[in-house]
């Protein structure tokens, strides 16, 4: 098995305590209403009340992806550190070569009261690379 992985850092002027919330605690309120062109609905499917939730994302239609919906596991919350660990488990994004992606993001402070949102993304593979 190989392992690639890609990095991003989103700047924004939204607090990071706040930018945490929204993308990550509230996302199945907030995602649908703020990107309707792309998602439809954020459900969770099995709810563990953080780790070990399993969400799924209906997108909305026109979308790039074949298949209507994708889903991933949250594998950890950190509301302290303004981190969260979660896993795609089913759906397009999970090409014929790739066994998972593992997510990771976190939230930090900018200076000028916005925030940094850092995603690094692991793509696992069935063959080495």
């Amino acid at each position: 098995m190989g392992v690639s992985s890609s990095a991003q850092e989103l700047k924004s002027a939204i607090a990071p305590l706040r930018m945490f919330k929204a993308l990550i605690l509230d996302a199945n309120n907030i995602l649908p209403n703020l990107l309707p062109q792309f998602i439809k609905s954020l459900d969770r499917v099995l709810d563990a009340g953080g780790a070990g939730s399993v969400e799924q994302i209906n997108f909305a239609e026109g979308s790039e992806y074949k298949d209507a919906k994708h889903k991933h596991q949250i594998d950890e919350v950190d509301e302290k550190n303004l981190m969260c660990k979660y896993a795609m488990i089913e759906g397009d994004a999970l090409i014929d070569s790739l066994s998972t992606q593992l997510m990771r993001s976190n939230f930090e402070a900018a200076g000028d009261g916005g925030c940094i949102c850092k995603t690094t993304i692991n793509y696992h593979t069935y063959r080495q690379l």
